[in-house]
Parts: C-alpha cells; sequence; structure tokens
C-alpha cells in the first residue's frame, strides 16, 4: 500500500527525578546527601531512509513516544538515560509541526537527521544543593518535561522526470517500457491509482528516475478524479514529460487535453507549470501511414517541440530518452 501523508503525536521521553538520599554506612556518622541525578529522556529523531517508500509504518501508529530517563539512586548513583528513537523515513518526507504552522525539515538524502523533539534534562540530586547554610538538602530537582508535537509527515517523490497526461495516454505502459517498473497496464482510466518510480537505464553510466503520475482530469486541481494529492509528487522532478494520446478513445481534441493538463499545473503551482517540458505524442502507429494527427498537434504547439512515440511498440522511446538526458544534463558551450 502507497500511503504518502500521515499525522501523529510524538513525544520525546521526560527526564528522570533527582533523587533525595542521605549516605548512611557504619562508622560514617553525618554521611550527608548522596541523592544521584535523573536520566536524560530520549529523544525522537527522523532519519531519511533509501529503502523506505512509503509513510505505511505511520498509517496504523499515530502516537510516538520515546523512553523515558530513569530517577537517580543513592550513593551518587545517577538514573540510565532513556534510549532515543530512531524514525526511518523515505526520502522526500516533509515534516511539518501542526500547532505552529511551521516546516521544521525536509529529508530528502540519504541518511539526513533531524531530532523533532528533544529529550527531557535529568533533575538534579540532592547532594548538588549542600552548601555551608543547608548540609543537609531534603530537595531534588524534579525530571525535565520531554518536548511533544503534533506532527503531519508529507511525502514528495524524489525523481528526476514526472511523466503527467490525461488518463489513457499510455503513461504506465511507457514507464514498463523504458523501466523494471511494473505498473498496472489496462484499457480503461484510471488504472494508475498511486504514483510509480522507475529508473531507465540509458547505457552503464546513464541513469535517469521517472515518476508515474495518476491521469489527470480537468479541475483536479481542486480534487476532480484522483485530484491535486499526486501532483505534489511532481513538484521535485526536474523536468515534466507531458504525454498526449494522439488518437484518443474519447475523441476528444489533443490539443485540448493538452491545455487542460497544462491549466491544471499552473493552478496548482505556478513554480511547478514553470519546470521544463518536453511534450510526446504516443500511440503513433495506430496511423502509421497518416500523419494529419501529429502534424495537426504540432501545428497548434508551435513553437514547443513535440516528438512522437508508440510506448506499445517502443517505436520512438531512444530519442525521448535521450532528449531528457540532454535536457537534464545541457551541454557547456
Amino acid at each position: 500500500m502507497f500511503v504518502d501523508e500521515a499525522t501523529i503525536k510524538a513525544k520525546a521521553g521526560d527526564g528522570g527525578n533527582g533523587c533525595v538520599s542521605f549516605r548512611r554506612e557504619k562508622f560514617v556518622p553525618r554521611g550527608g546527601p548522596d541523592g544521584g541525578d535523573g536520566g536524560r529522556g530520549g529523544s525522537i529523531v527522523f532519519v531519511a531512509d533509501l529503502n523506505k517508500n512509503t509513510l505505511l509504518d505511520f498509517a496504523g501508529k499515530h502516537h510516538w513516544n520515546a523512553q523515558r530517563g530513569e530517577h537517580g539512586q543513592g550513593k551518587k548513583m545517577a538514573g540510565k538515560d532513556g534510549d532515543d528513537m530512531i524514525v526511518p523515513v523515505p526520502l522526500g518526507t516533509v515534516v511539518y509541526d501542526l500547532d505552529k504552522s511551521l516546516t521544521l525539515a525536509d529529508l530528502n538524502t540519504h541518511g539526513q537527521t533531524i531530532r523533532i523533539c528533544r529529550g527531557g534534562k535529568g533533575g538534579r540530586g540532592n547532594w548538588h544543593f549542600k552548601n555551608s547554610v543547608n548540609q543537609t538538602p531534603r530537595y531534588a530537582e524534579p525530571g525535565g518535561f520531554g518536548d511533544e508535537r503534533n506532527l503531519k509527515l508529507e511525502l514528495k517523490l524524489i525523481a528526476d522526470v514526472g511523466i503527467v497526461g490525461k488518463p489513457n495516454a499510455g503513461k504506465s505502459t511507457l514507464l514498463s517500457v523504458i523501466s523494471a517498473a511494473r505498473p498496472k497496464v489496462a484499457d480503461y482510466p484510471f488504472t494508475t491509482l498511486e504514483p510509480q518510480l522507475g529508473i531507465a537505464e540509458l547505457d552503464l553510466e546513464r541513469r535517469v528516475v521517472f515518476a508515474d503520475i495518476p491521469g489527470l482530469i480537468e479541475d483536479a486541481h481542486t480534487g476532480a478524479g484522483l485530484g491535486h494529492a499526486f501532483l505534489k509528487h511532481i513538484e521535485r522532478c526536474k523536468i515534466i514529460l507531458h504525454l498526449i494520446e494522439l488518437y484518443p478513445t474519447d475523441e476528444s481534441d489533443p490539443v485540448y487535453n493538452y491545455h487542460v493538463i497544462r491549466n491544471e499545473l499552473e493552478q496548482f503551482s505556478p513554480e511547478l507549470a514553470g519546470k521544463p517540458e518536453i511534450i510526446v505524442a504516443n500511440k503513433v502507429d495506430l496511423s502509421p501511414d497518416d500523419q494529419t494527427a501529429l502534424k495537426h498537434l504540432r501545428a497548434k504547439l508551435k513553437p514547443r517541440k513535440v516528438m512522437a512515440i508508440s510506448a506499445a511498440s517502443k517505436q520512438g522511446i531512444n530519442e525521448v530518452l535521450n532528449g531528457v538526458w540532454d535536457m537534464l544534463h545541457p551541454r557547456e558551450d
């Protein structure tokens, strides 16, 4: 199951209380105070983990509590510190503090860590408070409270290229052809219900990560169809591959369909809409001898360049992959 949002409550461990104790040994009169310090509470630490790809771990667990510190004991024995709670999260996880409307972290590098909640400080034992005026202090500090936060976790996939387009444009077929990914492919809309990642290997030294985003329809930015829930996953992409069905099964106009998707991107995020774009017309094999539809599309979208492929027969795939690579790695003059 793909889970890309979660709301949790995180609580660091409280510090242990300091101890009130006095030395009591034979032949040692007036031994004095010897209460030990309380241990520090455990913190909650998030770590970006390359091996995680979903927030499923948080779906059924809403309370995350770190271990509290142990209380101090006599003979100046300090309590044991609470263990930190190390929580692995997928790369691309953004952590928000709901109460303060604050972004705490954007974990997008493997091994990147952030201490979300700091453990409480251990209280000092009564031996710390001995002085010339009060040689038998009967007071010790209580342990400090650990931090507590209401958090929202949001996963935004990290990919080089985001594949967008109307339902049935052939996005899943394209991803299955250029990579080892095996998304569901069928002849009805919305076969892709969650984002899919695939790695295309052009050769031994060139690799590109693609993200297949579920099909968009008009008013997707307001929640129509699968809504805008998955548009966030292409916000991190460097370029957009806009796949257009050249011969739509619903007999709609490919040019109109292109502008519908462009409008949804602009409504969702102007920054997203401003990313470099590669336009690819798919299913040219459905009418191999008649280029009228392709010529019409290219004429209407000038000066934008429109590449032509057939994902099913792999026609034009290499040209598109090389074009993607050149856009990702422009040559310096």
